[in-house]
């Protein structure tokens, strides 16, 4: 009997069974919309909430606040809480954030990069696609 190795897509596919699984909501997280701008963001420097906000550009308050708790919750994100008045808190990256942030701006450069490529593929894409119908 031949015994196959697992793929990351069938771990990841089969380890939450008919709910989603750890590692897919982790990755829903990281390469969401407003998750890749916000650890993008904080590759640079510490900001807080509306520096943050004015630098990623047309997000809600409410959607990055709940994206910042979600990093927070994953351990990407630290939400450092000074007790002065007015308050002051400021959003950084964790050593655990850090390299993910590296990961995602690395496929938004690839992205930047290839750009004309994907949109060449497109264009052929939809003239084949009108071709046949």
């Amino acid at each position: 009997m031949e015994v196959t190795a697992m793929t990351l897509v069938d771990r990841v596919r089969l380890a939450g069974g008919d709910t989603m699984c750890p590692q897919r909501l982790v990755l829903e997280h990281v390469t969401s919309r407003w998750g890749t701008l916000v650890l993008i963001a904080l590759l640079d420097r510490p900001y807080r909430f509306n520096e943050l906000r004015r630098q990623i550009g047309k997000v809600s308050e409410k959607m990055l606040a709940q994206t910042l708790q979600t990093l927070e919750r994953d351990g990407l994100v630290h939400r450092d809480a000074k007790p002065v008045i007015p308050p002051r808190v400021d959003y950084s990256l964790t050593e655990l954030g850090k390299e993910a942030a590296d990961r995602v701006n690395g496929l938004a450069h690839w992205t930047e990069q290839r750009m004309s490529a994907v949109q060449k593929a497109r264009a052929e894409y939809d003239a084949a696609r009108q071709e046949l119908g």
